[in-house]
């Protein structure tokens, strides 16, 4: 005879943002008979998804009767809905040799935007990454800890784009916690160029129950540089060096480098031009990366043409954020019969008059390996 299957556990970590956004699925071990063998896995999908009135305020009491769930087509009735505080983690881009418009002085500012605007009970914490990605914050529902932390971040020469994201999965992960959102104040570039890395680390975030924002510095950066991609420009050059730097030196010196430059520029450097087209091309596809990472985890994907608009948006981050409820359900077709990697989509509607949800989600399951 067999002998008793014990400690039977799958984990999968799904997720659904901006109205349907974290998913996680869990199994629960069931004792056996001594004579024979039995495997029953319960699994239970959580996502979150934004309520609101027809005036765009958040709507407060939702209940299961009030929703109806798609997967992939497939109509799933909710189990439970419940209304809990955010956790929140806060991913800062404080580096890049070749950064125009991103500052530190800037994603602080719109950091911070985000803690201000957070409703008491949230909790906080705070990753940033330049030369490394390191956590300078840990899990706090005290505002004026999280700002502390906020203005501990220090700028670098490099973008350690993928070990942030590799870091901030892992800690988000291991937290245990419901109504997890991250994030990104960025221009998703990496350094290193690593773009078969940077894609897998996209990945596995997407197969968390991790809802993503992303407040993006790519337009703008884009914008900056666009001029030195061509030969001839009216356009004054960008700094040579980061406001950070010139700050530190001398008045003199100071002055110099921030002394308007006037007049048409001639670039003749074509091994300058080739690397700007270059950089502008890494920063479009950066853009397409973050804002499919955002729509597939229900999140807010924010692109300002401006500083001050980047700073306004904060705000609206934090209002979805807000607006959340944890919905769970029993999916019909279990993650155990999965093969491989599979995607789930997955829609949240309404049943009920004036309350409009938001909800949209892929889920990326993958199934686990048997030995």
């Amino acid at each position: 005879m067999n002998k008793i299957l014990a400690n039977f556990a799958v984990i999968i970590a799904l997720a659904l943002t901006a109205s349907a956004q974290s998913g996680r699925i869990t199994a629960t071990p069931t004792p056996t008979p001594p004579d024979e063998t039995l495997r029953i896995v319960t699994e239970e999908i959580k996502l979150n998804v934004l309520a609101f009135d027809e005036r765009g305020e958040f709507f407060r009491d939702v209940t299961e009767r009030d929703l109806v769930i798609s997967e992939n087509n497939i109509l799933h009735p909710p189990t439970s809905v419940r209304r809990i505080a955010a956790n929140v983690l806060i991913v800062m881009d404080t580096g890049g040799e070749r950064r125009s418009v991103k500052t530190l002085d800037q994603t602080r500012k719109v950091a911070r935007g985000i803690v201000e605007s957070l409703r008491p009970g949230d909790s906080f914490s705070l990753i940033s990454y330049a030369d490394k990605a390191e956590i300078v914050g840990e899990w706090t529902n005290d505002k004026q800890q999280a700002l502390a932390a906020i203005m501990r971040t220090n700028f670098g020469r490099r973008s350690a784009f993928v070990d942030a994201l590799k870091l901030a999965t892992d800690f988000l992960v291991r937290t245990g916690l419901d109504n997890k959102h991250l994030v990104l104040i960025t221009d998703g570039t990496d350094s290193l160029g690593r773009s078969s890395q940077k894609f897998d680390a996209l990945q596995r975030l997407m197969a968390t129950d991790v809802s993503v924002h992303v407040i993006s510095y790519t337009s703008m950066e884009a914008a900056s540089i666009a001029p030195r991609t061509k030969g001839t420009s009216t356009t004054p050059p960008p700094k040579a060096l980061p406001p950070e730097v010139v700050d530190q030196l001398p008045n003199g010196v100071k002055d110099q480098q921030k002394a308007v430059k006037i007049g048409p520029t001639i670039n003749m450097d074509r091994t300058l031009i080739k690397k700007m087209k270059a950089r502008k091309a890494e920063l479009e596809a950066a853009q397409e990366q973050l804002e499919k990472l955002a729509e597939n985890t229900n999140g807010e994907f924010i692109l300002p043409e401006t500083v001050d608009e980047m700073v306004e948006k904060a705000s609206l981050v934090a209002r979805m954020i807000d607006s959340s409820y944890v919905v769970t359900y029993m999916p019909k077709i279990s993650v155990a019969e999965t093969r491989g990697l599979a995607e789930r989509n997955i829609e949240v509607t309404s049943k009920r008059p004036g309350l409009i949800v938001q909800s949209r989600r892929k889920l990326l399951i993958q199934a686990e390996k048997k030995n």
